[in-house]
């Protein structure tokens, strides 16, 4: 590279692009990785003095959020120790996300070596996924939970969340890269694979989101339009014979879900999403209207979840709400809140603007690859489903790939 003294690049490279199997066993070498990374790469920034890499809007914003969740921890939060570990290294996660920026900036292989990381534990899941399914055990012995498939995640059912956030990056990265014809075809069937084999899972917020990440990148790209539309329309048609031939895994993801929310006669009373999250949204409600301006502090959702002042429902209390946008309300309140809306507003904003290019023959704000790491980032901020905790540091490390990619591609003197 050109200012940092590696001595490997591609060793850089490996490391980093590591990270992307190891999200397949847990979050304690990602994240070591990051946390090493975030933090050699501030000392790089305040040596050299390159602090544009920070002079965008969205991190100013997201390091701002950092600031008041540290806040938060120290003078709001009931458990000081618990609010502030997870709040003090938050930023890392943005810092991250800029480290991505500044490497694709001076060596554009991390772009090669991230797609094909991708590809091959995309393989490796699809194969071993499959085997799960149809033998009751993968390769590594783990079962099949119920009618669930959980490849190499074992008792984490999170297959389907790791291949949904993931796709779109790597679609984006097919896009931008030299391909043969045949390299077409593969990526539309192991689109179709797993979107199958999300559906499999059993995790039906995965599965909404592939789908609407794919939705949205069909509206709004340009290359490989109508070919996206054939794999999609493929990839649900096999859903559909899957879930007419598995009348459990049709209960789970289909006819059990519609029946909770009220869209089709049944005798239940309908609630929000499932009687489970129902009940954890209605308690995070009930705090955050007992301090709507700041909240309770991060992570004190699971430690004050149990008082009668709050919980309601069947399951009042784990630890945490299962949606950010009501855990934020809870834990950080309206300002906390306001953080996560301005990215979705932001989302929405940007994809209109790409419609309204395409739909009067205008030039494209966006193009194809950066429309494919906006989709990545939708999965984030999308409100309407149930996902995992917002202060998780895997999902935090998932979260922070395409933003670091999308960044790239929006605010660097490079391109």
């Amino acid at each position: 590279m050109n200012n940092l003294k590696y001595t490997n690049t591609n060793l850089i490279n490996l490391i980093i692009v590591s990270i992307i199997p190891f999200l397949i066993w847990g979050p304690f070498f990602p994240d070591l990785i990051v946390s090493i990374s975030a933090l050699f790469f501030l000392f790089y920034v305040f040596k050299n003095k390159e602090f544009y890499f920070f002079n965008n809007k969205p991190l100013i914003i997201f390091f701002i959020f950092c600031i008041y969740c540290i806040l938060l921890s120290v003078f709001v939060a009931e458990n000081m120790t618990l609010s502030f570990e997870s709040s003090l290294f938050y930023f890392r996660i943005g810092v991250f996300s800029c480290f991505i920026w500044y490497l694709i900036d001076n060596d554009k292989s991390i772009l090669t070596f991230f797609y094909y990381a991708l590809v091959l534990c995309f393989l490796a899941l699809v194969i071993d996924g499959y085997i799960q399914y149809f033998t009751g055990v993968n390769l590594a012995g783990f079962k099949i939970l119920g009618i669930r498939v959980s490849s190499f995640f074992g008792d984490e059912l999170i297959l389907g969340s790791y291949l949904s956030r993931l796709f779109p990056l790597l679609f984006a990265l097919f896009l931008i890269k030299k391909k043969q014809k045949f390299e077409v075809y593969f990526i539309g069937l192991l689109f179709i694979l797993v979107d199958i084999l999300i559906f499999m899972s059993g995790e039906r917020s995965a599965f909404m989101f592939l789908n609407l990440s794919t939705v949205f990148i069909i509206i709004l790209i340009k290359e490989f339009q109508k070919f996206r539309l054939i794999t999609f329309i493929i990839a649900i048609i096999c859903v559909v014979i899957l879930s007419l031939n598995s009348s459990k895994l049709n209960e789970r993801m289909f006819k059990g879900p519609a029946e909770d929310m009220g869209l089709v006669k049944s005798s239940k009373e309908a609630v929000i999403f499932t009687p489970q999250h129902d009940s954890l949204i209605r308690t995070a409600y009930n705090m955050f209207k007992d301090k709507p301006l700041f909240g309770h502090g991060p992570k004190m959702f699971r430690l004050i979840c149990a008082d009668e002042k709050y919980a309601t429902g069947v399951t009042p209390c784990m630890t945490h709400p299962h949606n950010s946008y009501i855990q934020l309300l809870a834990e950080t309140g309206i300002i906390g809140f306001l953080f996560l809306f301005s990215a979705l507003v932001y989302v929405i904003f940007t994809a209109l603007r790409q419609l309204k290019s395409i739909i009067f023959k205008q030039k494209r704000p966006l193009s194809d690859y950066q429309v494919c790491l906006l989709a990545g980032i939708l999965i984030t901020v999308w409100p309407l489903t149930v996902n995992g905790n917002f202060f998780n540091n895997w999902l935090m490390i998932a979260y922070s790939l395409p933003v670091g990619f999308y960044l790239q591609s929006i605010y660097s003197k490079k391109n």
